[in-house]
């Protein structure tokens, strides 16, 4: 079943008949995107200019297997990702357990409430996409667990869904969720002074309509 409302699909299936302009009107659609994704994985302009390369050359080496059902972005995203991931398992940046092996701290009974918090006035999306503010979204960022920096990246700014999330970092859709709740607490906590709407601020430990 092909999906509704994608744009990009047109210039997919000119791709795959091996129209070299329809492809490069896709990599050019979208590089710039899949490089900013890459910096905030992987945190070095060199390795995610790498990302971005190997990202668009498994697009050309599968984009047969491409299913229409999802979005050729979001599709893109995954790919880019797991390319990321596999870069930072490589570079052993972090020594951390694989994801699919985290201890147990995904649990609702252990969330962290912030000090001080407030809703925000834009939606991730907007903010991230902020010139003026990308910057400090990115510093607040580099400050979480790289396991709630993912999930945040992924849901809230690339928006895939919590299947396709889980999927991608091979854990399950729960503790998709839960890992997305602490980051947004967190970067809420973050980045409060700056972006949240004063009319909804709470002091202390009064968060239940969180």
């Amino acid at each position: 079943m092909t999906k509704s409302g994608d744009e990009d699909l047109p210039l997919v299936v000119r791709a795959r008949s091996g129209d070299y302009e329809a492809f490069e009107s896709l990599v050019q659609k979208y590089e710039r995107r899949m490089l900013t994704l890459a910096m905030r994985i992987v945190g070095r302009q060199h390795d995610a200019e790498e990302v971005v390369q190997q990202t668009f050359l498994s697009v050309i080496e599968h984009i047969q297997e491409f299913r229409e059902e999802s979005r050729f972005g979001t599709w893109l995203t995954r790919i880019a990702t797991n390319h990321a991931l596999a870069l930072l398992r490589k570079r052993a940046v972090r020594q951390t357990v694989p994801y699919s092996e985290q201890p147990s701290d995904d649990g609702y009974g252990e969330i962290p409430h912030p000090h001080m918090i407030a809703e925000w006035s834009e939606t991730p999306e907007q903010i991230a996409s902020r010139r003026e503010t990308r910057r400090l979204v990115d510093e607040a960022l580099e400050e979480l667990d790289e396991k709630y920096r993912l999930v945040f990246l992924l849901r809230d700014v690339e928006g895939l869904s919590t299947a396709e999330t889980a999927e991608t970092l091979g854990i399950s859709p729960s503790n998709v969720k839960v890992r997305l709740l602490r980051a947004r607490l967190m970067l809420r906590e973050r980045l409060t002074e700056v972006f949240g709407d004063e009319s909804t601020r709470v002091e202390g430990g009064d968060h239940e309509h969180l």
